[in-house]
C-alpha cells in the first residue's frame, strides 16, 4: 500500500470483526513499531500484545466498558476486538540515560526535562503502530487509561513503567463515526503557519 493511501485510511475504529489475527502479523506490526524515534535512544518504549478473552474482558471494563450504556462508543468496543496491544513507557528509563556521562550538561548534570520526550516518543511509537496496522489491513481503536494501579496489577506491570493506553486491534467492521468529526479538519492556514506564529495578522 502507498504511504499516503495508508496515511489517509487510518481511522480510530470501534467496531471490530471476530475473526483472529494471525500472531506472525501483530509479530510484523510490532517489529515496525520498534522502529519508532527514541531519545537518546533510551528506549522507554514498551508494548503488551494481549489476546486472552479474559484479560481483554478485564482491560475492556478498565477502559470503562459497561453493559448498561448502550452506547456504541462505550459498550464493548475494547474488548470485541481479538488482540489489544497495551502502549506502555518507562519515564526512569530516560532519566537512566540521561544521567550517562555523553548526556549530561557541562555543568555535570541531568537536562531539566522542559519537554518531557518519553511522552512524545510514545506518540511516535503509537501513530507508528497504527499506521503498520492499517498497511496489514486491520484497523486499531485508542482507549485512554484512567487509573494506571489497576492495570499495573492485572497486566503485571511494574511500577516505574505508565500503561499510557490501550489499543484494540482487528479486522473492522461497519463502524460508526465519532459525532466529533463533525467539527470538521481546521483550516491548513491555521495548521501550518510559516516563519512567525503571527505571521500576517494585522
Amino acid at each position: 500500500m502507498e504511504f499516503e493511501d495508508v496515511v489517509r485510511r487510518r481511522r480510530i475504529v470501534r467496531h471490530f470483526k471476530p475473526d483472529p489475527v494471525e500472531p506472525d502479523v501483530i509479530e510484523h506490526i510490532m517489529r515496525i513499531t520498534q522502529r519508532a524515534p527514541s531519545a537518546g535512544y533510551s528506549q522507554g518504549q514498551s508494548f503488551i500484545v494481549v489476546t486472552n478473552p479474559q484479560t481483554r474482558r478485564a482491560i475492556g471494563r478498565l477502559c470503562g466498558e459497561t453493559d448498561d450504556d448502550p452506547s456504541p462508543f462505550r459498550h464493548h468496543w475494547v474488548s470485541e476486538a481479538p488482540v489489544q496491544v497495551v502502549a506502555c513507557v518507562s519515564e526512569a528509563a530516560y532519566h537512566r540515560r540521561y544521567q550517562e556521562p555523553d548526556k549530561l550538561r557541562p555543568d555535570g548534570t541531568e537536562i531539566d526535562w522542559p519537554v518531557p520526550y518519553w511522552w512524545f516518543d510514545i506518540g511516535c511509537s503509537c501513530m507508528l503502530f497504527m499506521l503498520a496496522v492499517v498497511n496489514a489491513g486491520l484497523a486499531a481503536g485508542y482507549a485512554g487509561v484512567v487509573d494506571f494501579g489497576p492495570f499495573r496489577e492485572l497486566l503485571g506491570i511494574p511500577e516505574d513503567v505508565t500503561p499510557v493506553g490501550v489499543m484494540p486491534v482487528g479486522y473492522p467492521d461497519k463502524d460508526i463515526p465519532s459525532p466529533s468529526l463533525a467539527r470538521g479538519r481546521k483550516g491548513y492556514e491555521q495548521f501550518v503557519r510559516r516563519e512567525r506564529w503571527d505571521a500576517g495578522e494585522s
